[in-house]
């Protein structure tokens, strides 16, 4: 018949071991009662998990399949009850339609008298839907095959939970005796042979594992931006492709406890590496993780209450003399006998608003000033263990090592490392930073000056500010007014309309900037500015027509360009 199909292809696939609890199509044909069965259509189907095995009795099955489910027939309910003959191939097309919509796994026909040649419509269908269609010799007994594939998915989940339930006691012997997120990491990657990593909520890496090439591999992969912060508003728990990436899989499961979000444990490794049983034994390792960490909260809480109230004092000029401070910081574990800059920062207004005006999730993180603190511990750390870095109620403070000239270089390292890319839940912040000293008896004076500086910062150029103290200038007496108003009104005096944000005002200010930076000299200014001569005359005469014969009153010169100053600061 010209519908028909030839002789069906012969089917041989060992068993292999997989990373899933679960049996795929291909491994269940491979199977001792399966193992002649011939694959007819839907070879791409090869890969859908079985979960669940059941016989067709009744031509009308289809409300009753469930996903991921074996379904075998002898072919008999595949007649009209009133004729006997088989159905037409329009009903069979009809049926595998439906079995691929509710999500079965496969369709296994008994070769024999009910069920003759596959229609080709039915093959077409079944490769179009990718429903793996097979023959089952005569011979085999659905009882044989039900019994192997129940046997085969009790053991994997058998398998599977005692992988875990292992896993999981030696992990919990590891913090018991003292480890850390390094050696669980290690254990993690060592049991399934894949790059391990543990982060922050937004991504700071603070543990990996796994060999040198595959840690390089990972390295490699779009999940990190440059300052080397995982992009976890990218990933979602559960399994997961690498971007761009088919040969690599993902892993990835939530530290949480006591409702606080502790952050990630990620593992990578070769798609067919990872699976259920992967999941399952890294949720387990999930919760190891997070005893470890409360571990580690715990006794930072205590370390970090005793360094802060000392380093308080320390900053506050309330210790004793340079050498006893020195040899206390030694105990801590400091260093501060060297050349140094104090930096403080602290959380822009709008991320402190922000969060003062959110709902607490189901599943809440760490303070944004607890996670501004730890992130610049870490990023600290990692560039110099002994420096000191303290968070307090509303700032962070650090001393780092810094030779002149070299502060901006060092600071600027610092700053890109801890903001990243502002992503992964991080808040905006300022930082302020003080000239290098040479003694800790500089110390209290240098933290003044770092502490004027975020603050001179943030009014000169809003949030996100970086402001070194010898950069300051005129800014440093503007901000002893502490009547914005009054520095409003000063403003609005000397400048008149130019003190508006309309864009001819902007215009004009920045004319009458260029002007006052070149002192006054036309043809320069005309130059810098790009403006015919005569042009950037009529522009200095409309200029003095609203704040006065500046060109020639050195002293109205000076109030002109402090009003400018003011008129550049924000949040007046």
């Amino acid at each position: 018949m010209d519908d028909m199909v030839g002789p069906p292809r012969p089917l041989t696939r060992d068993l292999p071991a997989s990373a899933s609890y679960a049996l795929t199509v291909s491994e269940l044909l491979a199977l001792p009662s399966l193992a002649g069965s011939s694959l007819v259509a839907g070879e791409r189907g090869l890969e859908k998990i079985v979960r669940r095995v059941n016989v067709i009795e009744v031509p009308d099955i289809l409300p009753w399949v469930k996903q991921n489910e074996l379904l075998l027939t002898t072919g008999f309910p595949l007649r009209h009850a009133d004729s006997g003959r088989p159905f037409g191939a329009g009903a069979l097309v009809e049926l595998v339609e439906g079995l691929a919509e509710r999500g079965a796994a496969a369709l296994g026909v008994k070769e024999g008298r009910y069920f003759g040649d596959v229609p080709a419509a039915m093959i077409e269908a079944a490769d179009r839907l990718d429903l793996p269609l097979f023959l089952i010799r005569r011979d085999v007994g659905f009882d044989e095959v039900i019994a192997e594939v129940f046997t085969h998915l009790v053991d994997r989940q058998a398998w599977a939970l005692d992988i875990a339930d292992r896993m999981h006691r030696a992990l919990t012997s590891i913090v018991l005796e003292g480890g850390d997120l390094p050696q669980i990491a290690d254990e993690v990657a060592t049991l399934f042979e894949a790059s391990v990593l543990i982060c922050t909520p937004d991504g700071r890496v603070q543990a990996t594992a796994g060999a040198d090439a595959d840690l390089a591999a990972l390295e490699e992969m779009p999940l990190f931006d440059p300052s080397g912060r995982l992009l976890t508003e990218r990933l979602h728990e559960g399994l997961q492709p690498v971007p761009g990436d088919d040969t690599h899989r993902i892993a990835v499961a939530p530290i949480i406890a006591g409702g606080t979000d502790h952050g990630l444990i990620v593992a990578v490794a070769e798609a067919q590496r990872l699976g259920p049983v992967t999941m399952q034994s890294l949720e387990r390792a999930a919760t190891v993780v997070a005893l470890a960490v409360i571990k580690k909260l715990a006794v930072s809480a205590v370390e970090s209450k005793f360094r802060g109230d000392f380093l308080r004092d320390v900053l506050n000029g309330a210790t004793e003399s340079p050498e006893q401070i020195i040899e206390y910081c030694a105990q801590l574990d400091w260093d501060v006998n060297r050349r140094m800059v104090v930096i403080v920062a602290r959380l822009d207004e709008i991320a402190e608003a922000a969060v003062s005006n959110s709902v607490k999730p189901a599943v809440s993180g760490r303070l944004p000033q607890e996670r501004l603190t730890a992130a610049w511990q870490q990023v600290v750390r990692r560039r110099d263990r002994r420096a000191p870095v303290v968070g307090f109620s509303n700032e962070v403070v650090t001393l780092m090592p810094a030779e002149p000239g070299t502060e901006h270089e060092v600071v600027d390292d610092l700053i890109a490392s801890v903001a990243g890319d502002k992503g992964g839940g991080r808040n905006s912040f300022g930082a302020g930073v003080s000239r290098v000293i040479d003694s800790v008896a500089d110390i209290p004076r240098a933290y003044d000056q770092a502490r004027k500086a975020v603050m001179v910062g943030r009014r000169m150029s809003g949030n996100g500010s970086v402001a070194h103290f010898d950069s300051l200038g005129v800014h440093r007496l503007l901000s002893l007014v502490t009547d914005a108003a009054e520095l409003q009104a000063f403003a609005s005096e000397v400048l008149g309309s130019l003190a508006g944000d309309d864009a001819d005002a902007l215009d004009l200010r920045q004319t009458l900037q260029a002007l006052l930076d070149t002192n006054c000299n036309v043809a320069e200014t005309a130059r810098v500015l790009h403006f015919h001569y005569n042009t950037l005359r009529y522009r200095i005469g409309k200029l003095e027509s609203i704040v006065g014969p500046f060109t020639t009153d050195p002293i109205l010169r000076l109030d002109v360009a402090l009003a400018l100053r003011v008129a550049e600061m924000k949040g007046l």
